[in-house]
């Protein structure tokens, strides 16, 4: 069997002169030929190395020998009748992530996973339904980034009218559990050189890690979404359970410290509206109080329904009400437009039903067997 290459999508520009190491380049020139390197993987999108033809054919041949540079399988595309598309990622284990493409009329976001399944167990989320398998490695992590810009062929790197203008850290997973890996993927995505998405067009979102919060402001600067839900710590601890472990006055804490944090830069507080759950304007009012002198803001997130859910979305009146609450605060709160329902893409729904479409291909393959 021939063995495995390692890849070279997913390293630093110092990863990558280790590479050039291996394959015999002298170490006054690796600082050059690593640029060389990173400018093909992460500007220019070059899927081959031989395709890297500022490098001699010598040296993309060494290369060659012992690395690829190095995509993961696209198993599935889904499109939504709204434009949203979502892909079904085979990594190289045969684990499987969700990767969210959501196009506005002059933007477009790309929502990214960080873990497979998720150890939290929302009450609420489909994910949180999928047991959590192992963290994504930085390529893993920025790879998505680049199959979706294959997919959209959005190479190389464009200056004005991207597709991919806005990536948020919102997909499968916990991005604060799996911190390490995520911070060197976000390096990767803001580097100027390479996929060069500005940190202020990035937003990682927690359930409420608390002491990795803080570190996540200082160490990329990327923005903060933080799953709140309730205002309660009797309601938050069923619908998160990680609120048992850092409540809500020491998450609230946390961001009133997150570093950068401003009335430019808004900490965007994320609240799934469910029907008689956590939707009264009592909810509404202990919210603002809450969060009372945080730059900030309120996403109002319609329930996503999902097959074997209990919890149902709050009626249009309540939303609105809930939302006029928070206004008259002094915070805007508008109500997301579910995107992806369609596909099981919207907020909370996202889950790799591969399980399920694998189970059934082998049971359909068992049924077929010989006896």
């Amino acid at each position: 069997m021939t063995p495995a290459r390692a890849r070279l999508a997913g390293l630093s520009r110092s990863g990558l002169a280790d590479a050039l190491a291996a394959a015999g380049v002298p170490v006054e020139r690796r600082r050059m030929r690593a640029t060389q390197l990173f400018h093909w993987i992460y500007h220019r999108g070059a899927r081959d190395i031989d395709a890297m033809t500022t490098i001699s054919k010598d040296l993309r041949d060494a290369l060659a020998a012992a690395h690829e540079v190095g995509r993961d399988e696209v198993a599935r595309e889904e499109r939504s009748a709204d434009g949203t598309i979502k892909w079904l990622v085979r990594l190289a284990d045969g684990a499987e992530v969700e990767t969210v493409y959501i196009p506005e009329v002059d933007r477009g976001a790309l929502c990214v996973s960080t873990q497979v399944g998720c150890t939290l167990n929302c009450s609420f989320c489909h994910t949180g339904t999928q047991p959590w398998v192992r963290n994504l490695e930085p390529a893993e992590i920025v790879g998505q980034v680049l199959l979706a810009r294959d997919a959209l062929g959005e190479w190389p790197t464009p200056v004005h009218g991207r597709k991919i203008s806005n990536i948020v850290l919102m997909g499968m997973g916990e991005p604060l559990y799996n911190y390490d890996n995520v911070v060197a993927a976000l390096r990767l995505m803001m580097d100027e050189e390479g996929i060069s998405i500005s940190r202020r067009r990035i937003t990682v979102s927690t359930a409420g890690v608390v002491p990795q919060i803080g570190p996540l402001g200082d160490d990329t600067g990327a923005g903060l979404a933080v799953s709140l839900h309730a205002v309660r710590d009797d309601v938050r601890d069923e619908l998160v359970p990680l609120n048992r472990k850092y409540p809500i006055a020491e998450l609230i804490a946390a961001c009133r410290a997150y570093p950068g944090a401003s009335n430019a830069r808004r900490i965007t507080f994320e609240y799934a509206m469910l029907r008689g759950v956590n939707d009264s304007l009592a909810d509404a009012k202990e919210l603002a109080r809450l969060i009372a002198g945080i730059p900030a803001k309120v996403n109002l997130i319609p329930f996503n329904p999902w097959p074997g859910s209990v919890y149902g979305t709050s009626e249009d009146a309540t939303m609105a009400a809930f939302s006029e609450s928070l206004n008259r605060a002094g915070y805007s709160a508008p109500i997301r437009v579910p995107r992806g329902r369609d596909i099981l893409a919207a907020c909370g729904q996202l889950k790799s039903d591969s399980q399920r479409v694998r189970a059934s291909a082998r049971a359909e393959a068992a049924a077929a067997a010989p006896v």
